[in-house]
């Protein structure tokens, strides 16, 4: 058998040139070319000028590849080396020519810090780098989660034991230091400490083990019973009888135990000193092991701080799970660290794992070193926190860190917003570090990249590619793609600003390593989560030759030479919107830093906005809706060349002075020829022209090469994205796209200006010509300003030609795309192309209400409703199914943090505000706190954290959450929640003192409110003129009423001051939809007024004006007779007998007394094991016929003719108008 490193110099020579670009000559390429002609995706300019514009946008260094090398590697077959070569792809980005060339450039000497769930230092390959030294320097929970609070400090008693915190007596090991003998002692549930998928296995293994003792020890009882009765045939002494019954009642106690075992985890007990020269940390992990004699916590080998002594530990062979330590706070809080899942240990693998006996297993830099940031919290499910992210940056900087890689990240309503962005920003331009980060998952539509990876201008934003290696290798397709491409669902730009987004792209998946506790070494993972480290790696790579080289390490530089030094990904300008400027290229990025060593480090910041117009300001230019594309339009761009902090003003920034030739496709984009660039920046204007466009996709760059060394390639580019859309003719709503032919990977875009009167669209999708199942994504996107993109996503597999039928909202007047894909690796193998034909049918109904507001009085609200497009079944259906109720703090607590880890590099020491809020519940129910300002937004927002926590009134901790905060089923008592906030500037902390909080449950499904339509304003009060459904007609305006809940439908413990809230919706879908909900709902809401308790009280207050003090005290006393007499037992004869002795009294005392007689009927009706039934049912009927008896039927009947339910009128509903 071959050594590894025979196989790895086999598969160089077998893959010696790139096999990653598109070739415009391949089938592939031609047949996706012409569709995209056929599509009306090319401008009306000569195919002549799209080359040439082609060849300017692609001018600085590509890689392409030769019919001949194609050839050959279309055919290519793995062998063993080539596929383990696979799993840990470095060809497509050049990582292993360099490594060949440069075998000391593998990473030494750079130092990446891992934001992500957690790496675990006893990983395959995850030890020591190429040249032996620790691969991890450190092992930080930025998070907390691991925190056990271990202020509590105890002595050993003269025998050597402490009670731990946990109250196990624990003996202390004689030999270790503690020159002041203070034992700082806690606990902590280990689940908590544990991933979801490890607590589930424990969980399992665990109830297997107790099912076996439970059901040994049943049947020693069965035993022990049945012994008992063979000996005992008779029992006639009382003592035998309660023998047996304690006997039985153990049979039945360890049976019923199966039903209620609840396994919470096992306890650990933690003990933290001082040992005269740093603070050591010991478990005692006893409850986890089956044996008694393991797991003590004399037997703890004891740990520091991981970066002091880099050892680790393993709770039980059970789990398998490694763990650190980290003492903070002079020995008042101790950190355990675990990972949160495998990702971060898989990120870091791909990153820079190093594996000395399989080479071919390598991370892209395995001489790199690294510090593992866990961001992401193992209480929220590894979601990332404000205080994770803060803290993991002050780490990276404390170690003076030279690369960070986050593979993290989701939607933003701002791009290039918020205060991690802001932190991010001093990080990179300060202190020079080079931040990597996932793009994202989200494509294939475009402006789907994620913040902050993607949205974030000091970030190099990764795009996810894969290579016919890959697939064949990695993914073990059948048949693998004739060339690379992107990943279908890695995330596109531009950005909602117009930046490109994605930066540069990387390999998306490997087989890297994962932590111990899943119980194997390797696993395969996809997405732009390991493009990212790929890309780290890669540039860990560079830094390696730099710092030997003697090259100063600049983010800016790095960055430049990345993305001139691409190959192409696709052969048309926008393509880029998908990989960024191309496939990253790690010897020809060198190459570049080389030849740019004394180029000045200068980051081209660019603020455009359109003439005339200060505001909003963009970093590119998108031009999207129809109004955009319709019109020339001018625009200002300001580039201002920035320095690192601390820039020499006589040495870089006076001398600095470029002569910049700017490049544009003269036509569409209109630029000046040249500039002169100094350190003060200068602005320009330019004119783009769409007007001559045809419908689709169009994307330019207008860049600036250096007049003096023009091989540098482009310093700086302006993306500029149009999406012309498609105008609906003659006013019709419908619009179909025929005949679509995918291959897999093939994307389809089309752009329509959605009619205005538009809400939602109802669609069909039509497959034919295939044989094999097909998968495909449908994205649909619109942009809002200051939202979130408008995104429909869906997933459809056809196992054979056919239809689906999907609706989706939309927002008039604005463009949408609706990208079609079929997934990259499906239909690989088969023959021939799908045909989809894709029609969309535009529907709206318009109201005059965005939101329906009902105010707590007995007022409808009127609702103008009409459709614009086509005639429509107008039907409402509002529905109230949650309460949210206010709160504000009664407490509040600002503190500076301890320094240790929570003070920015700026030198800023972080602040944090408490604030408690107290709230009680009548009844168990599902709970989810609110707070409007904060949740929803983690990287677009100023604050950095909100982490809350809810406790009961013992301080069990029932929940906690962070931006999206959840619902939890909360048992009736009384609350604390506490919110947890975060910042260095102490104004904006004071600001939140009297912060609201909402809490918001569902209703019982059983008190859901239906709220009534009425077509007569007084419709809700008369009871009559009841607004079922109707046709809208074109044009005509419509109008009915929204009648408020009546008052006895409000659910109990509703407080007035709450808010009732739901769901309207007003049209029905049509087609194969008709039993499917209409996709366009509004929020409604009603007020809670005073509730009729609170009337009584008024209403008694009023009345005791009147009254005497001896009439009220009478009254006092009945009401307390009749509480009383509620509660008598009624369990044996004497008692009974007792009870219906005080009922004639007090039924004698105070005659035809409703309310006493209804009492007396309720708890008649709740006794139970009657004997008697004959004369039980008589006692009931009776005592309901004096209930009766004592009513007053003249008021009764006024009461109801006056009153009417709405929802009692019976009526079918119709196409014709109103019932």
């Amino acid at each position: 058998m071959a050594s590894f490193s025979d196989r790895y110099l086999r598969l160089s020579q077998l893959f010696s040139l790139p096999f990653h670009s598109q070739s415009s000559s391949s089938p592939f390429s031609q047949k996706w070319k012409k569709k995209k002609k056929n599509s009306n995706n090319y401008n009306n300019y000569s195919n002549k000028r799209v080359r040439k514009l082609v060849r300017e946008i692609r001018a600085m260094p590509s890689s392409s590849l030769t019919k001949q090398n194609e050839v050959v590697l279309r055919s290519f077959k793995l062998n063993e080396s080539t596929f383990l070569a696979s799993l840990m792809p470095k060809k497509e980005i050049g990582a292993d020519r360099f490594i060949e060339a440069n075998p000391e450039f593998d990473g030494r000497g750079a130092l990446i810090a891992i934001f992500d769930t957690g790496v675990d230092p006893a990983a395959a390959g995850l030890q020591v780098t190429t040249d032996g030294k620790p691969k991890i320097l450190d092992v930080i929970d930025c998070t907390g989660s691991g925190d056990i609070d271990t202020s509590k400090v105890v002595k050993a008693d003269t025998d050597g034991y402490i009670t731990g915190a946990s109250g196990t007596s624990l003996a202390v090991n004689p030999s270790w230091k503690n020159p002041t003998g203070e034992w700082h002692i806690g606990c902590k549930l280990v689940y908590e400490l544990f991933t979801a998928n490890l607590t589930s296995r424990l969980k399992k293994e665990r109830r297997k083990k107790w099912d076996e003792k439970n059901q040994e020890a049943i049947a020693k009882a069965v035993q022990h019973l049945d012994e008992f009765d063979q000996k005992h045939k008779k029992l006639d002494d009382i003592n035998l009888k309660a023998s047996r019954g304690d006997l039985q009642s153990r049979v039945d106690y360890l049976r019923k135990q199966a039903d209620t075992y609840d396994d919470k985890g096992p306890v650990i007990d933690a003990v933290v000193w001082n040992d005269g020269d740093v603070w050591r940390a010991a478990l005692d992990t006893q409850s986890l092991e089956d044996d008694s004699d393991l797991g003590k916590l004399a037997d703890f080998v004891p740990l520091t701080n991981y970066r002091i002594e880099r050892k680790y530990g393993i709770f039980s062979q059970l789990d398998a799970c490694s763990f650190v330590t980290n003492v903070y706070d002079n020995g008042n809080v101790l950190s355990i660290v675990t990972d949160s899942s495998p990702h971060g240990t898989h990120v870091a693998g791909i990153a820079s794992a190093f594996h000395p006996e399989e080479p071919l297993l390598n991370g892209i830099a395995p001489g790199a070193q690294l510090i593992s940031c866990k961001i992401g919290d193992s209480r929220l499910g590894s979601m990332e926190t404000g205080t994770g992210l803060t803290r993991a940056l002050i780490a990276a900087v404390e170690h003076k860190c030279d690369l960070i890689n986050m593979s993290y990240g989701e939607p933003a309503s701002l791009p290039d917003y918020g205060r991690f962005v802001d932190l991010v920003n001093e990080v990179v331009n300060k202190h020079r570090l080079i931040f990597i980060s996932s793009a994202g998952n989200s494509g294939p539509a475009l402006t789907t990249v994620g913040a902050p990876g993607g949205t974030t201008s000091s970030i190099i934003g990764i795009g996810a590619y894969v290579s016919p290696a890959m697939a064949a290798g990695a993914h073990c397709v059948v048949e693998p793609p004739s060339e690379g491409l992107e990943y279908t669902w890695s995330s596109r730009g531009p950005t909602a600003d117009g930046d490109l987004g994605v930066s540069v792209s990387a390999p998306g998946g490997a087989v890297a390593p994962v932590p111990t506790w899943t119980l194997q070494r390797r696993m395969l993972m996809n997405g732009t989560s390991m493009a990212s480290p790929s890309a780290c790696g890669g540039v860990a790579l560079l830094i390696s030759g730099m710092k030997a080289d003697g090259i100063p390490v600049s983010p800016y530089s790095v960055r430049e030479a990345l993305e001139n030094t691409t190959a192409a990904v696709g052969s048309l300008p926008e393509d880029k919107l998908s990989t960024g400027q191309g496939l990253m290229q790690v010897d020809r990025a060198y190459e570049y830093i080389q030849n740019s060593r004394n180029c000045p480090s200068v980051w081209y910041k660019l603020t455009i906005n359109q003439a005339g117009k200060t505001a909003p300001t963009s970093r590119g230019i998108y031009l999207r809706d129809l109004g955009t594309c319709q019109q020339t339009t001018e625009w200002t761009i300001q580039v201002e060349p920035k320095f690192h902090e601390g820039a020499n003003n006589l040495d870089q920034l006076v001398p600095f002075e470029e002569c910049i030739q700017l490049h544009s496709e003269n036509i569409v984009v209109k630029a000046p020829d040249y500039l002169l660039l100094t350190h003060n920046g200068r602005s320009f204007n330019i004119v783009v022209d769409p007007t001559g466009l045809s419908d689709g996709l169009h994307y330019y760059e207008l860049y600036g090469i250096d007049c003096k060394a023009p091989w540098r390639g482009p310093l700086f580019r302006v993306p500029i994205t149009i999406t012309k859309p498609i105008v609906l003719k003659d006013q019709s709503p419908q619009i179909t796209f025929s005949e679509m032919s995918f291959v897999p990977g093939h994307i389809e875009r089309r752009f329509v200006q959605v009619p205005l009167g538009a809400t939602w669209v109802e669609a069909t999708m039509r497959t034919s010509a295939f044989d094999t199942a097909r998968r495909f994504f449908v994205d649909t996107v619109q942009i809002c300003p200051l939202k979130r993109p408008i995104k429909w996503e869906s997933v459809v597999t056809f196992s054979s030609p056919s239809d689906r039928n999907f609706a989706f909202p939309v927002e008039g007047g604005r463009t949408i795309e609706l990208a079609v894909a079929q997934f990259w690796s499906s239909g690989i193998g088969s023959q021939g192309s799908t045909i989809v034909d894709f029609e969309i049918v535009f529907h709206g109904i318009n109201t005059n209400k965005e939101a329906v507001v009902l105010d707590g009085s007995e007022a409808p609200v009127r609702i103008d409703a009409k459709a614009l497009l086509s005639s429509e079944k107008l039907a409402p259906v509002a529905i109230l199914n949650k309460i949210r109720v206010p709160y504000v703090p009664v407490e509040s607590k600002l503190c500076a943090l301890p320094a240790d880890r929570d003070k920015l590099p700026s030198g800023k020491q972080i602040l944090a505000l408490t604030l408690t809020y107290k709230f009680k519940l009548e009844d168990g129910a599902k709970v989810k706190p609110n707070f409007p300002l904060l949740n929803n937004r983690v990287y677009d927002t100023k604050f950095e954290s909100q982490f809350y926590m809810i406790s009961d009134s013992n301080k069990r901790v029932h929940t906690m959450g962070d931006v999206y905060p959840k619902s939890t089923k909360l048992p009736k008592g009384e609350y604390n929640l506490q919110l947890y906030l975060r910042h260095d500037n102490v104004q904006y902390l004071e600001k939140m003192k009297q912060l609201v909080m909402f809490t918001e449950r569902n209703l019982e499904e059983k008190d859901f409110i239906r709220l009534s339509f009425f077509s007569q304003p007084d419709g809700p009060v008369m009871g009559n003129g009841s607004f079922k459904s109707s046709v809208l007609i074109p044009g005509a305006l419509e109008a009915f009423y929204v009648a408020p809940p009546t008052k006895d439908k409000l659910p109990k413990n509703c407080p007035a001051g709450s808010v009732l809230l739901g769901r309207i919706s007003y049209g029905k879908l049509s087609h194969g939809l008709k039993n499917s909900e209409n996709p366009v709902k509004n929020t409604v809401s009603y007020l809670v007024p005073p509730n009729k308790l609170d009337e009584d009280k008024r209403k008694d207050s009023s009345s005791t004006g009147s009254k005497s003090v001896r009439e009220r005290l009478e009254e006092k006393v009945r009401d307390a007779k009749i509480k009383f007499l509620s509660r008598l037992k009624q369990g044996t004869e004497e008692e009974r007998s007792e009870w219906r002795e005080l009922c004639a009294s007090l039924k004698s005392e105070y005659p035809k007394y409703t309310p006493l007689l209804v009492k007396i009927l309720d708890c008649l009706v709740s006794q139970t094991g009657e004997e008697d039934r004959i004369h039980y049912n008589k006692e009931v009927i009776d005592a309901a016929n004096e209930v009766v008896d004592s009513i007053d039927k003249e008021a009764l009947a006024k009461y109801f003719s006056l009153r009417s339910d709405p929802e009692d009128e019976e009526g079918e509903e119709d196409d014709g108008g109103n019932a």
